[in-house]
């Protein structure tokens, strides 16, 4: 393709620029080769004419198309090139707000200066798993991709970390270490991932300070190798450190501070523990004021303090350790103090008693003196003798310097070495990944040997980076086969072998080092005189013999001499080395130079860079003398070149990973993009060089199925074939001509640059051309459906109007009409009015007279009425009081005469109490009290009734009487008032006339003037009421108006209210759902907490397999009245883990400490349990023995007692057995006698003896009972009496022997056991219960002691108030208080029948219960008839009717068959044959009817045993096969219907109320199982979240492919061009999910739940957190992923929202609340298809997303992409007025949703119409030992 084919008219160029770097300007002509100028126009409209180089005739780079800036790849742009680079990363970085971004295999990051939400456990939790190519560029990207990449490849990982001080590289190496931290775990509770961050504090204070271009600059560069294991867990971790800038610790440039960790020590000076370092503020020590800049905005360096000595405790630094680090560095601040005086130009002193250099001494425990000299004065040794020769002044200073900087620099030493330590894995290392924070190229006005080693290590780093790329290049189109040649690429090798090659920079430094007079000046001259002119990268400035010039890989940079040997070197004096090593008092201080070998000469240097630590944790053998004196003469540079050999080594034995961190700007300002020094820094960075490699080759490449996809509108319907491959290649040989252009690979087509901007442009002219064609099309269909609404409108203006105009003629008829008529009835009107006036008058004189002749007639009457109710009052007053003396005298007989009485009753009772007819009268007594109780209750219930009729009759008497008397009075007082007004009037009148008459004669003559006064004064009043009836209309209009906004109001706070209702209604119910939430993460914290410990319990019997010799350890069982608990297996485990641990603990490596110690924690806290379970049985065994002697106090009494007992019995015994000979004798008559009639059921002999067998068996059943009763008595008594205590009861015990020796010769033993056994539980129940009424009586009569002592107080306050209170009001007051009362006492009576209504149905049951086990008792005596005797007896065939035995729906087991019947029905149990064969929810009806059969035996250790196993039972099938959906499913079913059974037939009424009869019948009789029912609930939650987390797992790797990836919509969008980070493919290829995987997968989940009868309920529930997972992590990747934010994504992702509506729809779920869950992705789409331009859709977007948080509606608005050119990116405004408008919402500041919240669960009781008889047990289950009852 020629240039003149693209650079034509409107073509976009950059050209260069002075100010911006590069300017963007567009071509007004077509360029034709032999062109010298370009006609350009720039963006701010001013044209240009650019001259092209006439040398080269090189053109000015393209612009790419504006569908491509933006990209998350630089390679994935068309043109390659410096300019694009800058684009793209500005656009990116200033208007979409992102930091990352990919340029090939290199990550770069951007420091925005300001702190971004993008690093939470949220989006770590979304980056974990993913491919790299997937999500948006993120460091968290990059570190998954070489955690990735351990585990796939067995291969070691590095991420290098580079960048200008400044840039973020030490916060981009925290964040990878905090992913792997995160991600992969800890292999042990050491909690090692913790330590790793815990070491990020601790160096950052040591080795971290503020600089002018940074305010936590690392003056140190650090490789950190983090650890894992096989099952790649973090297991440790290791820190290499390289070049610590000493010359810090000493000076510090302007606007710069020391090392972080002296401001922390000066700002907690005034802890306590720190008033003996005697510190002060950072301006009064020397080594901490010299940068002027002591503070740091927005750091607390106290709080700083507080972070580092946690880390330090957290690494095992114990707190002594950490005093002494602390007395240290406050011993160098002290020593920068110290001051000396010049004795003259050679020596100097330290001033007598000098108080720094004091401080310092005492502190480090050093002699003052020795100190003091060896600072001024140094030792020169020669071959014969030694000098002490004194310093001057100046030296004196430099080597109080030298020293602080060497003790740091240890100390640094030492510090790292124990971090290490603390960080060194205890088993053995499987791989690593290391991350490399170090310090990036740098060039200043003035660079040392500092600036030196670090572009030094910069030029290493770039070439192995450069090698890196080449070679991924290499295996790309080798992977293809593709042919190409070797690419030119900057190889600096050379300038690698300048400085480290022999005779270059660092050999001849360090061979001037050892030269004796060796100085700056003399090695810079063997500089020149060995490389200038002779090496090309090697220059000498023009001014200067002081300097020398290195042409680096990124700029050349100018090194000044000065400075470099003693750098070099680093000298520090050896006696004031030994002084500190002489310090006896503190033992740290020796521990930092132990390893200084050497003695230290005067010439001689200490080393300073960090030797590297070895990976492994073998400490090195001694070396030899000679090797150790060889290794101590070592030089910084020497020391410095050999860690990065190491150091290169060990990255190119790994893969490495590289971020480069950009500087955007040098004053710290957020989001602000300065192009000169980010183009400096990518030059230097080496991201140019990746561009440039990659252009020299095929930088785009597209997958056939991609290009095929993108580019199907440039193919006509012929060109189409099968072959994907073969259609593409006809389509590009057609569209591009030169083949060299292009190559075929196997999987993908490769071009060169700019091909597909060329391609994109044709693809762009093809859509315009259809979208001109379809506009056209649509405009005129426009246009003629408004031309047709137009005349449509028109139609039926014309209609209208003329309506309208003869509405108005008929308006004006009946207006003339009505105006007639108006004025008719007003004359009518005033006719009237003025008779009504004369007619008003004389009735009211009328009235007058009237009523006062009335007023008269009433006081007489009401006089006499009062009369008469004061006699009644007193009349009726002294008949109560008579009639109370007499009631008080007969109450007082009353209640004498019963006290004889009940005296008389206590002593029967008292009597009766000791005999054993007492047992007898139980029953009878009961239910005489229940008769008396009814007879009350309707006696009550009448009285109740007569009370109300009395109360309601009073009440309407009271109300009618007090009406009339109000009525009466009222208008008595009108009568009155009218009465005295007339007589007022009359008198007025009387006066008047008489006056009149008089004057009458004299007024005559001015008859006519009063007469005209009088019409002139009629006329105004007429006027004046024609005026007041206006103002009355409009103070009526005014009234209704008033009338109406009260109303207005009140409907308005009545909805308010009414909202305000709802809204706290839904608070309430979030707060539940809260409350709920909080629940049931406890208890699945509890169930992650136990099954971790199982798990430690099954290693610690795994790790203690070889057992003591003769102590054999067995099974601990547990007891079968365990719950699930309880913890006795614990606790016996816990006390034998010590002697199973003795032996094995010298074999077996030694355990983890903390897990041991926590063990050990757990087995002490277990002892003090048992501890104190022992002393509380202790406590009750004392008890017993002490009730226990205070009954044997009455031995012979109790003697007595027995044999009167024993007698009795006897007699029993003899009549029972008189009894049943005649009984046999009886029945032996019957079947002999042969003659039919006789014995023929009708027979009068018949009739007779049956009578006789009925009363016989009565009388038999009598003495059973009083036979058992007396045995169980005998046998409490000898179990209450120690034989070896007294000879009498041991004669009782005796005599209780031959009794039973009896028993036993009669063969009754077995009778009598099980008859004692029924009696023992009858008459414990019969004691509880009596026990349980008399408390609950007591109870009750407390309760209305207290309810009475109320009453009486509020009745004596309210008889105070009605005292006060007038006689009418008194009256009212008194008859509502009794109202009150009475109500109450209906309610109490109410609530006491229901009461006694439960205890009658309850005794009832128990009674049906005792009858029928009295019955199988009998049948079981007739049964124990011995074989012999029916053998002797003749067989007769007589036909007895034999009654069906009614199936109860309980099923029996033997005790020892239990943990047959949980294997059987749970642990082995197959779920989908019992799902699909049987009934839902057999194996809970199975164990409910064993429960119920526990209960009908009133057996509360079966109940306890068969419930604790069968909840063991389940969590051990979840355990085993918790993955698996259908068994997790099949067990919450199970456990759900299990646990309604446990409701349903509770007994209890709210339970009951959709029960059959039968099934009522079925209810529980003896146990409330409520608290095993909350037991099941909590297994129930349990089970739930363990199915939330099942499907989970396997809808997670479907969704993002299905709902995001997959075109559902064919053609829709097309794939943009990508880099060489590759996005999936969004074609659906085979293995890939699409969104009918999805759908078929709900589908099986929603038909497995239904087969196994869940409850419909909590379908709803799984399938709502099911939608909630889909939407939420379809969210969280469309946040993440900018290629999916366009307007054709949201258009897919809108249909397949859609599709599972519908599917919500088909299976009648959208009353589940699922489709609520989607919202946010339905909002989250239209926001990407909605207009985004002006303020109106700014509003609309606003009132739209109110299911999005405003950082998720900016989020989408910055990623949002064209995909192709019609389409537009949001401008920056529109996004700064949506952030705005939206300021005032309150919504989380959280990006991404939840994927892992699940929703609080509950379940709704759903009772069961399955009758438990009718329920079969197949065969197939193989539970053949349970029978049926």
């Amino acid at each position: 393709m020629a240039a003149s084919e693209l650079y034509t008219k409107y073509a976009r160029v950059w050209i260069p620029d002075p100010e911006e770097v590069w300017k963007s300007a567009e071509l007004l002509k077509d360029y034709k080769p032999g062109d010298k100028v370009l006609q350009l126009r720039l963006e701010e409209g001013k044209d240009l004419e650019y001259c092209l180089d006439p040398k080269t005739k090189e053109l000015p780079p393209l612009r790419n198309p504006d569908i491509l800036v933006g990209e998350n790849d630089l390679t994935a742009l068309s043109y390659l090139h410096e300019p694009a680079v800058l684009h793209n990363l500005k656009v990116r970085f200033i208007d979409s707000k992102l930091i990352y971004t990919y340029c090939g295999i290199v990550l770069v990051a951007i420091n925005p200066y300001e702190q971004l939400p993008i690093y939470g456990e949220d989006i770590i939790n979304a980056y974990s798993g993913q491919n790299m190519g997937d999500m948006d560029p993120h460091i968290f990207a990059v570190a998954e991709e070489a955690y990735k990449q351990m585990a796939r490849d067995e291969r070691n990982q590095s991420i290098i970390v580079s960048g200008e001080s400044g840039a973020g590289k030490t916060v981009s190496a925290k964040y990878a270490m905090r992913y792997f931290a995160t991600v992969s775990g800890s292999a042990s509770e050491a909690n090692v991932e913790e330590k790793v961050l815990a070491s990020n504090p601790i160096m950052e204070s040591i080795g971290n300070a503020k600089t002018t271009r940074n305010d936590n600059s690392s003056r140190f560069g650090k490789y950190i190798e983090i650890g894992f294991d096989k099952r790649y867990r973090i297991i440790g971790a290791n820190m290499r450190t390289y070049l610590l800038e000493k010359s810090r610790v000493v000076f510090q440039a302007e606007e710069e501070r020391n090392y972080h960790i002296f401001y922390q020590l000066c700002a907690s000076a005034a802890l306590p523990e720190f008033k003996t370092l005697r510190l002060g503020n950072a301006n009064y020590f020397h080594y901490t004021k010299q940068g002027g800049s002591p503070v740091i905005d927005g750091v607390d360096d106290a709080k700083e303090m507080v972070n580092t000595r946690q880390a330090c405790t957290l690494l095992g630094i114990s707190d002594s350790y950490q005093m002494g680090i602390f007395r240290i560095l406050a011993g160098i601040l002290h020593l920068g103090n110290v001051e000396f005086v010049s004795r003259d130009s050679d020596s100097c002193t330290v001033p007598p008693k000098h108080e720094p250099l004091t401080i310092f001494c005492d502190l480090m425990g050093v002699e003052y003196e020795e100190m003091a000299h060896w600072l001024c004065h140094r030792k020169l040794a020669t071959a014969t003798e030694t000098y002490i020769k004194p310093i001057s002044k100046l030296h004196a200073i430099n080597a109080r310097d030298a020293l602080a900087k060497h003790i740091y620099a240890n100390l640094f030493n030492w510090i790292v070495d124990h971090v290490n330590k603390a960080l060194h894995a205890t088993v053995k290392q499987h791989s690593f990944i290391g991350v490399l924070d170090i310090y990036g190229f740098e060039t200043f006005e003035i660079n040392s040997f500092e600036q030196f080693c670090i572009n030094y290590a910069n030029e290493k780093l770039q070439q192995q980076f450069n090698m890196h790329v080449f070679k991924l290049e290499q295996e790309e189109y080798m992977k293809e086969q593709i042919p190409w040649t070797l690419i030119d690429f900057y190889d600096n090798q050379p300038c690698i072998n300048l400085i480290e090659a022999k005779m270059g920079v660092l050999d001849l430094l360090d061979e001037e080092c050892k030269m004796p007079k060796g100085s700056d000046d003399s090695w810079a001259q063997k500089l020149y005189n060995t490389h200038l002119n002779k090496c090309a990268l090697f220059e000498k400035p023009r001014l200067s013999n002081k300097a020398f010039i290195i042409k680096h890989f990124a700029d050349k940079v100018e090194y000044q001499c000065e400075g470099f040997l003693e750098k070099n070197k680093d000298t520090v004096y050896e006696e004031q080395i030994k002084v500190l090593k002489s310090s006896k008092k503190f033992k740290l201080l020796p521990e930092l130079f132990q390893d200084e070998e050497k003695v230290l000469s005067p010439t001689s240097a200490t080393p300073s860079g960090r030797v590297p630590l070895s990976r492994t944790a073998v400490k090195p053998a001694k070396a030899r003398p000679g090797q150790a004196s060889k290794e101590h003469k070592k030089t910084v540079g020497h020391q410095f070149r050999n860690s990065l050999h190491l150091l290169m080594e060990t990255l190119n034995a790994t893969t490495p990973h590289y971020v480069r961190c950009i500087k955007p700007n040098d004053f710290k300002f957020p989001f602000t993009f300065d192009e000169k020094r980010a183009v400096q820094q990518l030059r230097a960075c080496g991201v140019l060089e990746t561009i440039r490699i990659s252009a020299a080759g095929f930088p785009s490449r597209w997958t056939y199925q991609e290009f095929f996809s993108r580019y199907r509108v440039l193919m006509k319907q012929r060109d189409v074939l099968g072959d994907r491959k073969q259609t593409c290649k006809n389509v590009l040989e057609k569209l591009i001509q030169d083949k060299d252009k292009y190559q075929f690979g196997k999987t993908k087509i490769f071009f060169r640059a700019g091909q597909v901007a060329y391609l994109e442009k044709i693809r762009a002219d093809k859509l315009r051309a259809a979208c001109i064609r379809i506009q056209k099309t649509i405009r005129g269909w426009l246009m003629r459906k408004k031309y047709m609404r137009m005349r449509k409108a028109a139609i039926t203006i014309q209609r209208h109007v003329r309506g309208y105009q003869a509405r108005c003629y008929a308006k004006f008829l009946r207006r003339t009409r009505a105006a007639v008529t108006i004025q008719k009835f007003q004359r009518m009107y005033v006719v009237r009015k003025r008779y009504q006036r004369m007619r008003a008058t004389t009735i009211a004189l009328q009235a007058l007279l009237r009523g006062y002749m009335v007023r008269n007639k009433y006081q007489m009457m009401l006089r006499e009425h009062k009369t008469v109710i004061i006699q009644k009052h007193v009349r009726g007053w002294l008949a109560r009081l008579h009639y109370g003396r007499i009631l008080k005298a007969i109450v007082y007989l009353q209640c004498c005469y019963r006290r004889m009485m009940a005296k008389r009753e206590l002593k029967k009772l008292k009597i009766e109490a000791r005999s054993v007819e007492r047992y007898k009268k139980l029953h009878i007594g009961l239910e005489n009290k229940i008769m008396q109780l009814q007879r009350k209750i309707d006696e009550q219930n009448k009285e109740y009734k007569s009370l109300l009729e009395k109360m309601s009759n009073l009440e309407i008497t009271y109300s009618t009487e007090t009406e009339k008397l109000r009525n009466d009075v009222e208008r008595l007082r009108m009568s009155e008032e009218e009465a005295k007004n007339a007589t007022n009037r009359v008198i007025s009148l009387q006066e008047e006339i008489a006056k009149l008459r008089k004057e009458l004669h004299q007024t005559q003559s001015e008859k006519k003037t009063i007469e005209e006064w009088a019409d002139k004064y009629k006329h105004d009043t007429e006027q004046l009421v024609s005026e007041l009836k206006e103002q009355n209309t409009l103070l009526k209009t005014e009234k209704e108006d008033l009338n109406r906004r009260i109303h207005d109001q009140a409907r308005e706070i009545t909805e308010s209210m009414e909202r305000k209702l709802v809204e706290e209604t839904k608070q309430l119910e979030l707060d539940l759902n809260d409350e709920r939430l909080r629940y049931q993460n406890l208890l699945n914290e509890f169930s992650r907490l136990e099954e971790r410990y199982d798990d430690l319990k099954d290693e610690m019997n795994l790790m203690v397999s070889i057992p003591k010799p003769g102590h054999k350890r067995t099974d601990s069982t547990h007891s079968s009245n365990e719950s699930e608990y309880t913890f006795s297996s614990e606790i016996t485990e816990a006390e034998d883990l010590p002697v199973r641990m003795e032996e094995p603990s010298e074999k077996k490596a030694p355990l983890d400490m903390s897990l041991f110690l926590k063990l050990q924690k757990r087995v002490t806290e277990l002892e003090q349990e048992k501890q104190s379970l022992q002393d509380e049985l202790d406590r009750k065994e004392e008890q017993a023995l002490r009730a226990k002697a205070k009954e044997e106090e009455r031995p012979p009494m109790r003697g007595a007692e027995l044999e009167y007992e024993s007698l009795k019995r006897q007699e029993l015994e003899s009549e029972n057995k008189k009894l049943k000979n005649e009984l046999n004798e009886l029945q032996k008559a019957l079947t002999e006698t042969r003659a039919p009639e006789v014995t023929a059921p009708g027979a009068p002999a018949y009739r007779v003896l049956l009578d006789q067998l009925t009363s016989v068996s009565e009388e038999l059943e009598v003495r059973k009972e009083e036979v058992l009763i007396l045995r169980s008595q005998l046998v409490s008594q000898k179990e209450a009496i120690q034989p070896k205590e007294d000879k009498n009861t041991m004669t009782d015990a005796t005599l209780l022997l031959e009794d039973v020796q009896k028993m036993k010769d009669k063969g009754e033993i077995a009778q009598a056991y099980i008859g004692l056994k029924e009696t023992n539980r009858l008459l414990e129940s019969q004691l509880q219960s009596q026990k349980k009424s008399h408390e609950n009586e007591l109870e009750s009569l407390r309760g209305e002691i207290q309810s009475l002592k109320e009453e009486n107080n509020r009745q004596q306050q309210l008889l105070a108030q009605n005292l006060q209170l007038p006689p009418e009001a008194r009256i009212e007051a008194s008859l509502q208080h009794e109202i009150t009362r009475l109500t109450n006492e209906n309610l109490d009576l109410m609530e006491q029948l229901e009461k006694q209504d439960k205890t009658v149905r309850k005794l009832k049951k128990q009674l049906k219960v005792f009858a029928k086990k009295i019955g199988e008792l009998e049948v079981g005596q007739m049964e124990n008839i011995s074989p012999g005797q029916i053998i002797d007896e003749p067989i007769r065939p007589v036909n007895i009717p034999r009654k069906e035995k009614d199936f109860q729906g309980m099923l029996e087991y033997k005790r020892e068959d239990e943990q047959k019947l949980v294997k059987n029905l749970i642990l082995e149990l197959k779920p989908r044959g019992v799902a699909v064969n049987l009934i839902p929810g057999l194996p809970a009806y199975i164990l409910f009817m064993c429960v119920r059969h526990a209960d009908y035996l009133n057996d509360d250790q079966k109940v306890r045993s068969l419930l604790t196993s069968t909840i063991n039972g389940i969590k051990k099938v979840l355990k085993k096969r918790g993955d698996d959906f259908e068994t997790v499913s099949f067990w919450l079913s199970n456990t759900c219907r299990f646990l309604h059974c446990l409701k349903q037939y509770s007994g209890e009424e709210g339970f009951m109320k959709h029960n059959t009869p039968r099934q009522n019948e079925h209810c529980l009789t003896n146990f409330d199982l409520a608290e095993y029912r909350q037991v099941l609930s909590d297994l129930a939650i349990q089970i739930y979240q363990q199915l939330v987390r099942v499907l989970e797992n396997i809808l997670q790797p479907m969704i993002v492919s299905g709902m995001l990836e997959h075109e559902t919509i064919q053609g829709v969008s097309g794939v943009k061009p990508t880099g060489l980070r590759k996005r999936t493919s969004s074609i659906a290829d085979e293995g890939t999910y699409t969104l009918d995987s999805i759908i078929r997968q709900l589908n099986s989940f929603h038909s497995v739940m239904c087969q196994h009868g869940m409850d419909p309920e909590l379908i709803k529930q799984v399938v709502k957190q099911m939608f909630y997972i889909i939407g939420a992590v379809t969210l969280n990747n469309l946040l993440l992923r900018k290629d999916m934010c366009s307007w054709s994504k949201g258009m897919q992702i809108r249909y397949n929202v859609s599709q599972l509506e519908e599917w919500l729809r088909d299976k009648n779920l959208m009353n589940s609340g699922a489709k609520e869950t989607l919202e946010p992705l339905i909002q989250a789409a239209q926001l990407l298809q909605v207009k985004k331009k002006t303020d109106e859709d700014a509003e609309a977007i606003c009132s739209m997303c109110n299911a999005l948080t405003t950082a998720q509606i900016v989020k989408v608005l910055n990623l949002y992409t064209p995909v192709n050119e019609f389409e537009e990116r949001v401008l920056v405004s529109f996004i700064r007025t949506i952030q705005v408008r939206l300021r005032d919402r309150k919504d989380s500041p959280q990006l991404l949703m939840d994927a892992k919240h699940i929703f609080p669960v509950t379940f709704p009781f759903n009772p069961s119409s399955l009758a438990l008889e009718t329920i079969q047990i197949p065969a197939s289950l193989g539970l053949g030992f349970i029978s049926r009852v």
